[in-house]
């Protein structure tokens, strides 16, 4: 098995690709968003690691305290993402990646890693039965369905901030909340903006952009959100048809 893996730092992050979006030469907005976004979050101890090849295999995690979601718990690690697409599948690469972060957490004396789940597993979020596999265990819920998952070293479990729990806003019209972190955002932004221009739809878009916005969001989050007449939606990137389906609401 290959296991030549690589961790993104801020020496090798202009030159490594980010494994989500691939591309040669051509620049993407996306990714290059992404890149400052991170540049910003390697000194914070944020993890990215990837296998050392052209493919979508990486794990990325960070110290609780400073990872850009509304839970809250002390000395713990966040995994936002933990991902194999394609013909890699199928080597061990997800099982090598959670073991780092696990070894990596217990090295560091952290007391325990969380994850954003779902009762039923949802797109955009990674593979929870994959994790429940290693130890990891519901440790918080809210009232639509979200979890939080947690691998426990020393009996301490993490939680929602209670107001991730509200899922309601003032406002009543299409709202989006969303952070710099998935290279794709950028796309479902422009496309959600164009949708809603060309159909005369009304929406607002705010931009997470300090670690304190994000703790004190009103929904679970993992780098998107979406509320509609008041209500949260879903964490998922929409496509335009599932758009269609929230604004029928």
């Amino acid at each position: 098995m290959n296991t030549n893996f690589v961790n993104l730092t801020t020496e090798n992050l202009s030159n490594e690709h980010l494994c989500c979006i691939i591309r040669s030469k051509k620049s993407h907005p996306g990714i290059e968003a992404k890149r400052q976004w991170l540049s910003d979050r390697l000194n914070e101890g944020h993890v990215f690691r990837k296998l050392n090849a052209k493919a979508t295999v990486f794990i990325e995690y960070a110290p609780l305290e400073t990872a850009w979601v509304p839970v809250i718990g002390d000395n713990y690690y966040y995994l936002y993402c933990l991902w194999v697409l394609g013909s890699p599948r199928g080597n061990g690469y997800g099982k090598a990646l959670i073991e780092y972060c696990i070894a990596d957490a217990k090295e560091k004396g952290r007391s325990g890693i969380c994850m954003l789940g779902a009762k039923k597993q949802k797109s955009w979020l990674s593979d929870q039965s994959f994790a429940k596999k290693f130890g990891f265990e519901v440790v918080d819920t809210t009232d639509n369905g979200y979890e939080l998952l947690a691998l426990s070293f020393d009996g301490t479990v993490p939680k929602f901030a209670p107001n991730a729990k509200n899922l309601k806003i003032e406002s009543e019209e299409l709202t989006i909340y969303y952070d710099m972190q998935c290279p794709y955002i950028y796309k479902y932004i422009e496309m959600i903006k164009q949708y809603c221009e060309t159909n005369d739809v009304p929406v607002s878009f705010i931009q997470v952009d300090t670690l304190q916005k994000a703790k004190e969001l009103p929904c679970v989050f993992n780098n998107f959100a979406v509320f509609y007449k008041g209500s949260f939606e879903t964490v998922n990137l929409p496509t335009i048809d599932y758009l269609k389906r929230i604004l029928k609401k």
